[in-house]
């Protein structure tokens, strides 16, 4: 099974810790100011693994694809 991160952007506080860890997955959109998932073929693990651990908010997580 294929699995993708996925922000839960009602809990997000907006602290950018995402897209210090891993900005390779997450950044902001210049458009809506919200932080959202890069589409890539293969997401790597170790560098999500670490942003949901350093989300304060915990709404990062993987969902399947």
């Amino acid at each position: 099974m294929n699995m993708v991160p996925s922000i839960d952007l009602s809990r997000c506080t907006d602290c950018d810790s995402c897209l210090e860890v891993c900005p390779r997955v997450f950044r902001r959109n210049d458009q809506t100011g919200l932080i959202e998932i890069v589409d890539l073929p293969e997401y790597p693990v170790e560098d999500v693994e670490a942003a949901i651990s350093i989300c304060p908010a915990q709404c990062i997580e993987w969902e399947a694809a």
